[in-house]
């Protein structure tokens, strides 16, 4: 006779399950590590954006963006409380990073500079920090 015996297709399945218990926790350290440098790309590029059309005056207004739980939201105004809301372009940012540290930043219209400096940082749930830090100049580095 020809085929697998129990004890063969038992072995075999137990294998297969080791091997995924035990690649789980690699996955979803993987997973969380992308999660955090994505949000600190985005928000890099957000700052950018902002710095650029405040630079270039569009709308004649100052650009900022603000920094929030579950989203970043690009915005024209001198600040988030008095933005012009139509303008604003919102980006998700993954449920498990937590952002702390400078969360609004406005940049001056014509020199682009920032009104303010400091860093972003953004930590993960598994508590690991990408820091996103903007200088006088308006130099953006993470």
């Amino acid at each position: 006779m020809k085929g697998f015996t129990i004890i063969e297709l038992l072995l075999s399945v137990a294998l297969v399950g080791a091997l995924a218990i035990f690649s789980f926790p690699v996955y979803q350290s993987f997973q969380s590590r992308s999660d955090g440098e994505n949000a600190a790309v985005i928000v890099a590029q957000t700052m950018r954006r902002a710095q650029a059309l405040s630079h270039a005056m569009d709308g004649d207004m100052s650009w900022g963006v603000k920094i929030q739980g579950g989203s970043i939201v690009l915005f024209k105004g001198e600040t988030y409380a008095s933005r012009d809301t139509t303008t604003d372009e919102v980006f998700d940012m993954p449920s498990d990073i937590t952002p702390s540290g400078a969360n609004e930043i406005v940049f001056e219209k014509f020199s682009g500079l920032p009104q303010s400096t400091g860093t972003v940082t953004l930590t993960s749930n598994t508590n690991e920090t990408r820091n996103i830090t903007i200088n006088a100049q308006g130099t953006i580095t993470y």
